[in-house]
């Protein structure tokens, strides 16, 4: 479990954090679970507010889990209702911060496996991927879905992944089951260089005749 706690709110690029070390941004569609799944990162209820009005989130809010460290929740987009001025705000903001910002090590893109890749989606990534910075995707709310249906969704979107150029990765998850928890918790605390947790360890050390880095197919 990553510890984390609300640390500042930045409505300007100007007002990020001057004592960063590393940064992990999260971001995604209004209604894809990007709050939740920071809640169940982090094992807490309400540290990123789930909203039940989409797009509320207009600012990035950091949270810091070790020193000089922090997670940073990027304002959710694709909320027909959020005023077009509000729209060009956001990504202003969140533009300037992808594109730029040289502490971020990483960007966690959550998407409804329902939906996965909208327009806006790979707008976002193409964004993203001229900053030359990983990419993991979380196919959310996987748990609607039978693993006979899933599976073949992870595989097109690592195949999308990959026609398109972006450096990445892509796992199933589901905040109120705790699915893919552990995979992701992974990814974050190496781009935060952060130790990993005893369960992680254990997994880096595969019984003999195991391949080590074994992936889901």
């Amino acid at each position: 479990m990553l510890h984390a706690a609300f640390h500042t709110t930045v409505a300007e690029i100007a007002q990020l954090p001057p004592d960063s070390l590393a940064e992990v941004a999260f971001a995604g569609r209004s209604n894809a679970g990007k709050s939740s799944s920071i809640n169940a990162l982090t094992n807490q209820k309400r540290l990123a507010y789930v909203s039940k009005t989409p797009g509320r989130t207009q600012h990035l809010n950091f949270f810091k889990t070790m020193a000089h460290r922090y997670l940073v929740d990027l304002p959710g987009y694709g909320y027909a209702k959020t005023p077009m001025v509000e729209q060009k705000r956001w990504q202003a903001l969140v533009g300037s911060y992808l594109a730029g910002r040289p502490q971020l090590a990483g960007l966690v893109l959550i998407m409804d496996i329902r939906h996965p890749f909208t327009e806006l989606d790979l707008m976002l990534l193409d964004w993203f991927h001229a900053s030359g910075k990983p990419v993991h995707i979380l196919l959310s709310k996987a748990d609607k879905l039978s693993r006979s249906q899933s599976l073949p969704v992870l595989r097109a979107a690592r195949a999308t992944l990959a026609e398109r150029g972006y450096q990445g990765s892509v796992q199933l998850f589901s905040s109120p089951k705790h699915m893919g928890l552990d995979e992701a918790e992974n990814m974050i605390r190496q781009w935060l260089q952060m130790p990993p947790t005893r369960a992680n360890q254990a997994k880096k050390c595969p019984a003999q005749g195991e391949k080590a880095g074994h992936h889901m197919p």
